[in-house]
């Protein structure tokens, strides 16, 4: 069993002691670090080499946002799992847009946060069930200050149905069940979206063809 090394990021102790003390029960996850704010966390980032960061959105100096966009400039891939009292649509999409991997309430179960942490930490990644359908209405509402784009490569119309499933946050075996088709056939479709769109997960999938006004 591989082990997750995790820095944890909150400006509340009782919140970060409760948190290392939850996921010590864990066999699998290892907190190696602890930050008070943004700043703070990009040095242990640094220090530390951790797996996953786990870090909250509001902090002082530097919010988990702040700390994000100054990450990405050096470390586009480091995994990172934004935490958050508020399900607040604007922070998650901004957070996406800077390439954010995990994005939980902290009102979630242990079980349910030791599983995102290993989704993330294996390379997926993980948004609260419908939250991709919110965030892919969010982008639609936002003003353009740019024509849409052509497509590297035009997506099939069955693709852009494939597409729109996955913005309602359906699973593969969901959206096989809702085209009455394989679950295998999506499968192999969703590869397809994800290499025209030249994206790496479902999530940047959506983002990327709201990006492109081809949803």
């Amino acid at each position: 069993m591989n082990t997750v090394r995790l820095v944890l990021a909150d400006d509340h102790a009782l919140v970060r002691q409760g948190l290392r003390s939850l996921l010590e029960l864990t066999p699998d996850l290892r907190v190696v670090g602890e930050a008070s704010d943004g700043e703070e966390a990009l040095r242990k980032v640094a220090e530390l080499d951790p797996d996953v960061v786990l870090m909250d959105v509001r902090m002082p100096r530097m919010t988990g946002l702040e700390a994000l966009r100054a990450l990405r400039r050096t470390d586009a891939d480091r995994r990172v799992v934004l935490l958050t009292t508020f399900d607040e649509d604007t922070v998650l999409i901004e957070a996406l847009r800077l390439g954010v991997q995990g994005f939980l309430l902290k009102d979630v179960s242990l079980e349910e946060l030791a599983e995102a942490i290993r989704r993330v930490a294996s390379g997926q990644t993980l948004l609260p069930p419908g939250v991709a359908e919110r965030v892919a209405r969010g982008m639609a509402e936002l003003p353009r200050d740019f024509p849409h784009a052509d497509l590297p490569e035009g997506l099939t119309r069955r693709e852009v149905e494939v597409l729109r499933l996955i913005a309602r946050g359906l699973s593969n075996r969901e959206i096989a069940d809702a085209l009455g088709t394989a679950e295998g056939t999506v499968k192999n479709q969703t590869s397809s979206i994800l290499s025209k769109l030249g994206v790496r997960d479902r999530t940047r999938a959506v983002l990327r063809a709201m990006e492109l006004g081809c949803l």
